[in-house]
């Protein structure tokens, strides 16, 4: 199996990027996509299938998106893709939220 494409970046993400990534997150499906591929395993689309209410073809296109935002990485196999979790760049995307609300909410903490 040819090795899951990642993109190697030290640099901060861009309020555009965190944005892009946030639009894929935000819907269900996709969320459910991510728990099943989460734990480090990879998954083909038909895997996915077998545990969503989805046609294949819907499942197929929320996986594209979550590749295309870069949450997701793939590897051709042969006749399938296998698609795995990229967790720095997940890990990147929560650490910006949550610089994102520290930096909203700096001294309001006292109130709540």
């Amino acid at each position: 199996m040819k090795s899951f494409s990642a993109r190697q970046n030290c640099r901060a993400p861009s309020v555009e990027d965190v944005a892009h990534k946030l639009a894929a997150l935000s819907h269900p499906a996709r969320l459910e996509i991510l728990q099943r591929l989460g734990g480090g395993r990879s998954c083909c689309c038909k895997e996915v299938v077998e545990h969503l209410d989805l046609a294949q073809s819907t499942v197929s296109q929320h996986l594209k998106i979550l590749v295309e935002a870069g949450l997701v990485r793939y590897a051709p196999e042969r006749q399938r893709s296998r698609y795995q979790i990229d967790q720095a760049a997940l890990a990147a995307v929560s650490a910006s939220v949550s610089a994102l609300v520290e930096s909203c909410c700096a001294g309001e903490g006292a109130d709540i």
